[in-house]
């Protein structure tokens, strides 16, 4: 994993907006972060979530309305992000950027993301699943990382 100074930079940021966020979600129901039991958001009345399973893939469907924070979970391998409905502004350690439908992202291994739903969106995450896990908790414990050191740990062992 390449570090650099901007990218440090980015990734302090994020932590730091995120810890925002967890704090102001206490108090606001549009900001959907995980918590410490459900680290990561698999349903939620703001979120939506469907699951589809396919030979080797898996693709999470999240439905965002409008005025709705989401903060990602940190995703372990590269995979492509698809928004067909709606408006979206997602600041990674990238900086923050604007996606309008339809458009598609390649999302980059090590990255957390914090999304701003302008309007009514649907978002898709494609993943592989060789494993052919169909299991949410295993599927995610398999694709995405907690936090920035579990990460790190990650592509250590992912090494040797």
């Amino acid at each position: 994993m390449k570090e650099n100074k901007l990218s440090t930079n980015f990734e302090n940021k994020i932590v730091g907006l995120t810890s925002e966020l967890i704090e102001l979600a206490k108090a606001s129901e549009n900001v959907i972060v995980g918590t410490k039991e459900k680290p990561i958001i698999t349903d939620s009345e703001k979120v939506p979530i469907k699951h589809f399973f396919m030979d080797g893939v898996y693709v999470r469907e999240m439905t965002m309305y409008q005025g709705t924070v989401v903060v990602g979970a940190i995703h372990k391998d590269l995979h492509m992000c698809f928004l067909l409905k709606g408006h979206l502004t997602i600041a990674s350690k990238d900086g923050a950027k604007d996606y309008i439908a339809p458009c598609y992202i390649v999302a980059e291994p090590g990255t957390r993301r914090v999304l701003y739903s302008h309007k009514d969106s649907i978002w898709y995450n494609t993943h592989k699943n060789p494993k052919g896990l169909k299991e949410i908790k295993e599927i995610e414990d398999y694709l995405v990382s907690v936090t920035f050191e579990d990460y790190k740990n990650y592509v250590k062992n992912k090494k040797q």
